[in-house]
């Protein structure tokens, strides 16, 4: 991705921990949970690996097509899966923009291509970019919100938070809101 090299440091630096915050939920999850982790671990590392800044690390030109098929298996994995449920949507969507950027950033001469480094305009397709971007940027909204602390009724028990080994449904919540925002941050320096 294309941007300034300390903003690209600290997009790596967020997806690494994120990916292995997932690593360490997977461990503590089982079943369905479980899967999602490892598919969000699997995001995190994806994302800091393509978001390495360019002056310290030309992708040779064939990883844009590796990227590609892995996040391309991914999207056909969640597509199987958002058959039994609509919540596998959000991760189908994420590995189908992953599948974009790479595919983006893979053609030669497009405006956001990697390889020569010269983008002056918007990567890939402005219409679809922007629709990410509004997907994500909602999302973004939307978790941040859930996030927000309630308020305890006078008298009553405290809000149930979970404190599991894996660190409760607002940490995980948090991961997934990271991603997000770094998704946002990718997208808008296609």
């Amino acid at each position: 991705m294309h941007g300034p090299a300390l903003s690209g440091w600290l997009l790596v630096a967020l997806c690494a921990v994120t990916g292995v915050y997932c690593l360490l939920r997977m461990r503590a999850c089982a079943g369905e949970e479980r899967r999602a982790a490892g598919g969000e671990a699997v995001m995190g590392f994806g994302m800091a690996s393509m978001a390495l800044p360019a002056a310290v690390l030309t992708p040779p030109g064939w990883s844009w097509a590796v990227y590609a098929a892995v996040f391309g298996a991914a999207a056909l994995h969640g597509l199987l899966a958002a058959r039994h449920g609509g919540r596998h949507l959000h991760h189908l969507v994420g590995s189908l923009a992953m599948v974009y950027m790479a595919v983006a950033m893979a053609v030669p001469g497009a405006p956001g291509a990697h390889a020569g480094h010269t983008a002056t305009g918007a990567g890939g397709i402005p219409v679809l970019t922007g629709g990410l971007l509004l997907y994500y940027a909602a999302y973004v909204l939307r978790a941040g919100t859930r996030l927000v602390p309630v308020a305890a009724p006078a008298g009553g028990p405290a809000p149930a938070g979970g404190a599991d080994r894996a660190g409760g449904p607002e940490m995980t919540l948090a991961c997934r809101l990271s991603m997000a925002l770094g998704m946002v941050a990718m997208l808008v320096t296609l």
